[in-house]
């Protein structure tokens, strides 16, 4: 057996170890961007730009059965086993391809989505009702107030209906004690927008996710370069597995 094979056959065994790892890896990721959805879920219109999450998670269960059969396919030396192996992978890969494409393309939708989601939430604020106590939290966990900024209040039903020239308390600085929310005190509130911090928020989760699957990738490709070393060496020499059964 030359440095080759042994090569090849150390990459594949920790590559099959490291496929657990990875599929929780995967995991965390997929079920942090839908976590991060789910809590601004009113606010993103576009259920679809879940899609990547899904297949991350669905990459990650797969991938944990395909670390059990490459490590059975190489410890066995097997000719099927190993194809097999590669099938499983090749098919992995493109499917991480295309999440991080997709991830991308609904990357760059965020903006134009959270925008129009968050001006219809908006309007609907009652300072009572459900959808209120959301845009409430929202604004008091990134420290914004309004969409873009505080003056958006100024157009809402909510705002004439109160006649009171003031915003909701929770557009108050925290550090501010004695807020009122009128609009002639700025100093005391937070200004931005909350649509630039939660586009901010959104993108930081798709760009982390996207640089995990563009790893993953690699890896993959690595695995699969590896795995014809190994078939196409066994080939050539006609060197038997050592051991043989269901794999072999």
């Amino acid at each position: 057996m030359d440095c080759g094979v042994i090569t090849s056959k150390t990459v594949l065994l920790l590559l099959s170890l490291a496929f657990w790892a990875a599929a929780a890896g995967l995991s965390y990721v997929g079920g942090c961007i839908i976590k991060t959805y789910k809590s601004y879920d009113n606010f993103v219109q576009d259920k679809y730009a879940l899609l990547p999450a899904v297949i991350i998670i669905c990459v990650a269960v797969v991938m944990f059965i395909v670390g059990l059969i490459g490590c059975c396919a190489t410890f066995r030396e097997s000719r099927f086993g190993l194809r097999l192996f590669f099938g499983i992978i090749l098919l992995i890969f493109i499917a991480e391809v295309t999440a991080f494409v997709l991830g991308f393309v609904y990357r760059e939708k965020v903006k134009t989505d959270v925008q129009h989601a968050m001006r219809s939430v908006f309007q609907k604020y009652t300072g009572k009702n459900s959808v209120s106590t959301l845009v409430d939290y929202l604004q008091e966990q990134l420290r914004c107030c309004g969409v873009k900024n505080y003056s958006d209040w100024t157009t809402t039903q909510w705002f004439n209906s109160t006649g009171n020239n003031s915003v909701p308390m929770s557009c108050c600085r925290q550090d501010m004690k004695n807020c009122t929310g009128r609009l002639d005190q700025p100093e005391e509130l937070n200004t931005r927008g909350c649509a630039d911090k939660l586009e901010s928020g959104l993108r930081r989760v798709f760009s982390y996710a996207m640089l995990v699957i563009l790893g993953f990738a690699i890896v993959k490709f690595f695995s699969m370069v590896s795995i014809c070393v190994l078939t196409c060496r066994r080939e050539d020499s006609g060197y038997q597995p050592l051991y043989s059964g269901v794999f072999a």
